[in-house]
C-alpha cells in the first residue's frame, strides 16, 4: 500500500477522530495524543505570559482538543484547514449540529482537575465562541489565505501538522518559514510533533510523515527564526499498527523581535 499525503487525499476525518482522539475502549493514543499534550498547553498558558487577541491554529485533521486552554487566554481563533471535510467536520460541532464528534472527554480533561466538573457544558460554549472561523487555506499561495488577509497572530498552534505536509526537510523549514510570517514579532509559537514517524493510516489509507527527531525539529525552528523557550520530549507509551511514532515532542517559543 503506497503512502499519500495528508492534504492532498481527503482522508475520512470522522475515521481519524475515531482512531486518534475519541473516548473509544479501543483508541490506544489517550494519554499521547489527549493527556500528555493538554496537560502540557495548561500549564503552559497558566504561567500567564502567551495571550492576546488572536490565536491561529494550524493542526492536522478537525482536531480541537489543543485548543480548549487557549480559548481562555485568547479573544478570537481562526483554524486554517487544507481540506473540505475537515472544515465540514469541525463545523458540524462548532453549529452543534446533529451527529457531531463528541469532545466531552476532552472538556473532562480541562474542568476535573479544577474541580469544576459542573461546568462542561459553559467551557464548551467558551470553545465554540471563540473559534470566530475556519478557513481554508492553499500552502503554495504566498497568502496561505487568500483572498482573505489575516492581521498578524500574537500565537500560533501548530499540532501534528507539519511532518504531515512535508515531503522533506527543506519543504518543513520553508513551511515553518511561511507560518512564521502569520505572527507577530515576538508572537508565541507552539509546536506538538511525533517522532520518529514515517507512516500513519486512517481507514485504508496510509497517509506519509516525513521523519524527524528532536535535534532537527530544534534546528529548523531556529533556522526559521524561532527562539525556543520550553522543550519537552515524552516516549511513546501507546500500543498499535496504526502509526509507527517513537515519542511526541512539545516545544514552545517565540519569534524573534
Amino acid at each position: 500500500m503506497d503512502s499519500k499525503n495528508y492534504h492532498e487525499c481527503g482522508f475520512d476525518s470522522r475515521q481519524f477522530l475515531e482512531h486518534y482522539a475519541s473516548d473509544s475502549p479501543d483508541m490506544a493514543f489517550e494519554e499521547d495524543f489527549l493527556i500528555s499534550p493538554i496537560e502540557s498547553l495548561r500549564k503552559t498558558f497558566i504561567q500567564g505570559h502567551i495571550n492576546g487577541d488572536f490565536l491561529i491554529d494550524l493542526s492536522v485533521g478537525p482536531l480541537v482538543h489543543q485548543l480548549f486552554a487557549a480559548c481562555e487566554f485568547f479573544k478570537h481563533i481562526i483554524v486554517l484547514k487544507f481540506t473540505d471535510r475537515c472544515i465540514m467536520e469541525l463545523k458540524r460541532w462548532v453549529d452543534e449540529r446533529t451527529g457531531a464528534f463528541h469532545w466531552g472527554h476532552v472538556t473532562k480533561l480541562h474542568v476535573d482537575k479544577e474541580e469544576e466538573s459542573d461546568k462542561l457544558q459553559e467551557k464548551e460554549e467558551k470553545m465554540r465562541s471563540a473559534l470566530q472561523h475556519v478557513v481554508k487555506c492553499d500552502l503554495e499561495k504566498e497568502n496561505m489565505m487568500d483572498p482573505i488577509v489575516l492581521p498578524p497572530a500574537d500565537c500560533i498552534i501548530c499540532g501534528w501538522l507539519l511532518n504531515n505536509i512535508s515531503k522533506n526537510q527543506d519543504d518543513y523549514i520553508r513551511y515553518l518559514r511561511k507560518f512564521s510570517k502569520l505572527l507577530k514579532p515576538g508572537g508565541h509559537f507552539i509546536l506538538l510533533e511525533c517522532l520518529g514517524t514515517t507512516y500513519y493510516t486512517v481507514g485504508r489509507e496510509k497517509l506519509f510523515i516525513l521523519i524527524c527527531d528532536e535535534d532537527f525539529i530544534r534546528k529548523a525552528l531556529v533556522e526559521a527564526g524561532f527562539v525556543i523557550d520550553r522543550c519537552e520530549v515524552k516516549k511513546r507509551t501507546s500500543e498499535s499498527d496504526l502509526i509507527d511514532y517513537k515519542a511526541i515532542i512539545f516545544i514552545a517559543g517565540h519569534k524573534e523581535n
